[in-house]
């Protein structure tokens, strides 16, 4: 290519039939112009909305191809050199293709390494630098492996040679390693040695006392970081995922000394990056919790670090107890007043240690909403209530009587605070009554768990205010506690059959609670099918709205024809949309309601069976549906158990799995249900942050008691081997 005239034959290449992450490419001539252009506002411009065409979010396209040989063109000429590079690279480097054949675009970058790798010698460290990263991701390691070596011997700007090494690392980890070897000592710049450490790890050497003293001799860490390496931005929590991934007992403990020494640090900042260390740590270790809270603990010496820990904290639960002694000065600082650290410490308090929480929460309601949403039940563990105080009831009952004073989410919060103590609860019966004006929906459904085991007349005064809720403001779930405390029906068959025909909104909630009542619901029946009458959409809520109306039909009818063309619908519908996942997981689960009944839908279920996400509810739908003498029920179990393993869907692997039978294990489903059930790797990493620990300790008792339940003693025997298996150290082990 011309380096004068980059873009030459730019508008001959067909942009108009390509595509990126916008649609079509016809806009890519412009912006390649632009770039290579004088303007360097219009420039700037230009590389942003590169980066989020051909490579957004990561993902690269059939233009993305398209776009190389002209931003290789444009880099090797001078213009924006080092940017372009780095665009380059995250192509490269991508393996999140779409619409394109895989590996098509890295392949274009390394078709460009003759206009790339002399960028290796710009006069530019930057360029120098970023050139090391792009065409070691060519993985072209005929002609970028010799190249970056050569490098390596003449190079002596230090973040360069550390990007040079990382580079020979991913072509060659075995000689990258031999190379990282001679450069550990302390004469060598910290940014090389930080490489080094990296380069060790990702060749598997085991890891030494050498690398130990050489990762806490860098510390701290943070201004060592590639900002080309963005998933070791934080390089000591880094350092020990790394470590912690192999799985092995020695590295982990290597692990949590490396965590140690940092929480026990003279210096604020390194035990700053102990914590964010320690919290990744405990986020992929189950043993981590246990053994790292005392150093917390000890890493708690001012008000800063204490706010700073309180998240993780928090996220521990009853296992930081030990700690608990260090969030309560704060947590009960300045209780009249707003106080956002007092605010943090009390929350994970909540978590951590709620009985001394609850008065501490009860001095500061109102100005405590971080607080307060931790005890009303988020960041909890499922189906967690907060236990019972007085002085908090009080402080309760005081909020509620003044409803103008309250904001936000503190409606909902108060209420569900209220009736998770159920009947203790009682005397706030008139604040929750006088309530149901302001806020009824969240009123009412804590007036039905407050008073179903109250004295008759606290139950006869609740009755009397959600009748009168109901019928001048039809308010569902008014009507709907009326119905559980009273069994009147027809305001809340009026309220049902009003928010049917509404068709949009709370649709899917609305056939739920229609499902439940049954044939009791049969004059509903019209409004049911008259809601489902436009069956066309394939967006998610269309399909799970769908197959919500489906099950109520179901429940009230007990026709299953038309129930099981519905779900057939939405299975057909669900493959036009890559988001309906959960879609199908639950129609399948619907499904699974039917019995024999859905034996037409078993082709839909066996295809769900190929997706992680889906295939825990098509296991449970196929032994609900299928003839029994037809399930393959071992090669239903590995599905369930590769979607548990891949933490996809863990808790309804287990469901599976129970109604499998584990007589459907092998012995390597034994085993790899004992991974789970005592492993030291978090099987749960994925979801909101604040509940993954307390998910994946619950998938861990689930899978124990699978196994304890289990009626085949030889089966019990084979898991609690694996077990002791896992426990034992590595150089002790033998196969189960």
């Amino acid at each position: 290519m011309d380096l004068v005239h980059p873009l030459d034959g730019l508008d001959a290449r067909p942009w108009s039939s390509l595509s990126h992450a916008y649609g079509s490419a016809e806009d890519i001539p412009g912006l390649l112009r632009a770039l290579a252009g004088a303007d360097v506002d219009a420039a700037d411009e230009a590389l942003s909305e590169l980066y989020g065409s051909v490579l957004h979010q990561g993902t690269v396209y059939a233009a993305s191809a398209e776009t190389v040989p002209y931003m290789a063109g444009i880099a090797a000429a001078g213009h924006r050199t080092a940017d372009v590079l780095a665009l380059l690279g995250g192509m490269a480097e991508s393996e999140d293709e779409y619409g394109v054949a895989p590996g098509a675009v890295r392949a274009a970058v390394a078709d460009r390494l003759p206009l790339l790798l002399p960028l290796l010698a710009s006069p530019e460290p930057e360029v120098r630098r970023i050139a090391a990263w792009t065409v070691s991701h060519t993985r072209a390691t005929a002609l970028a492996l010799p190249a970056l070596r050569a490098r390596w011997d003449e190079e002596s700007e230090p973040s360069v040679r550390a990007e040079v090494l990382a580079g020979i690392t991913r072509l060659d980890p075995q000689g990258g390693a031999a190379t990282a070897v001679a450069v550990l000592d302390p004469s060598q710049p910290a940014e090389v040695r930080m490489a080094a450490v990296f380069t060790s790890l990702d060749a598997g050497v085991p890891w030494t006392e050498p690398m130990h003293t050489t990762m806490l001799s860098l510390l701290p860490a943070d201004t060592l970081r590639s900002d080309l390496d963005l998933e070791r931005g934080e390089p000591l929590a880094a350092v020990v995922e790394a470590l912690l991934g192999r799985g092995r007992l020695k590295e982990r403990e290597g692990a949590f000394a490396l965590v140690d020494a940092a929480l026990h640090d003279g210096r604020a900042e390194v035990r700053a990056e102990g914590l964010w260390a320690a919290d990744r740590a405990c986020m992929l270790s189950r043993s981590a919790p246990r053994r790292l809270v005392g150093n917390l603990r000890a890493a708690a010496v001012d008000e800063e670090s204490v706010v700073a820990m309180s998240s993780l904290l928090g996220r521990l639960g009853s296992v930081a107890a030990p700690a608990a002694d260090i969030l309560t000065p704060l947590a009960g600082r300045n209780p009249d007043h707003d106080d956002d650290p007092a605010d943090r410490a009390l929350a994970a308090l909540v978590l951590v240690s709620p009985q001394q929480a609850a008065p501490l929460l009860a001095s500061g309601l109102g100005r405590r909403p971080r607080a307060l949403d931790a005890a009303a039940g988020f960041g909890g563990p499922e189906d967690s209530v907060f236990p019972y105080n007085g002085e908090l009831l009080d402080a309760v009952r005081d909020r509620l009587a003044r409803p103008e004073s309250l904001s936000g989410n503190e409606p909902w919060q108060l209420t569900s605070l209220l009736a998770g103590w159920g009947a203790e609860a009682a005397p706030a019966l008139p604040e929750l009554c006088a309530a149901l004006q302001c806020f009824p929906d969240q009123a009412a459904r804590a007036i039905a768990s407050v008073v179903a085991v109250c004295a008759p007349a606290d139950r006869a005064r609740a009755v009397t205010s959600l009748r009168t809720v109901a019928d001048e403001q039809g308010v569902l779930p008014a009507a709907k506690a009326l119905y559980d405390l009273d069994g009147e029906i027809a305001p809340l068959l009026h309220c049902l059959e009003r928010d049917l025909g509404r068709g949009a909104g709370r649709l899917g909630e609305v056939a739920r609670t229609t499902g439940a009542l049954g044939p009791r619901a049969a004059a509903l029946v019209p409004a049911l099918r008259e809601a489902l009458s436009g069956m066309d959409g394939d967006t998610t809520p269309a399909l799970d709205t769908d197959t919500a109306l489906a099950e109520a039909l179901w429940r009230v009818t007990g026709d299953t024809d038309g129930v099981v063309a519905v779900l057939d619908s939405v299975f057909a519908r669900a493959e036009q949309n890559p988001w309906s996942q959960w879609s199908v997981v639950r129609a399948a689960r619907t499904t699974a309601l039917l019995g024999p009944a859905g034996r037409l839908l078993a082709a839909r279920l066996e295809v769900a069976l190929n997706d992680p996400v889906q295939a825990p509810a098509a296991v449970l739908a196929l032994t609900a549906v299928a003839e029994p003498a037809s399930l393959d029920r071992t090669t239903l179990a590995e599905a369930a158990l590769r979607s548990a393993e891949s933490d996809a869907d863990p808790a309804g692997a287990c469901d599976a799995l129970e109604a499998l039978g584990l007589d459907a294990l092998t012995d390597d489903h034994a085993r790899r249900l004992a991974a789970l059930a005592d492993g030291d790797a978090r099987v749960v990493r994925s979801g909101v942050e604040d509940r993954l620990i307390r998910q994946d300790e619950a998938l861990r008792n689930r899978a124990r008691a699978l196994l304890t339940a289990c009626p085949d003693d030889t089966l019990t025997c084979r898991a609690s081997s694996a077990a002791l298996h896992l426990q034992a150290p590595p150089e002790k082990r033998r196969a189960p």
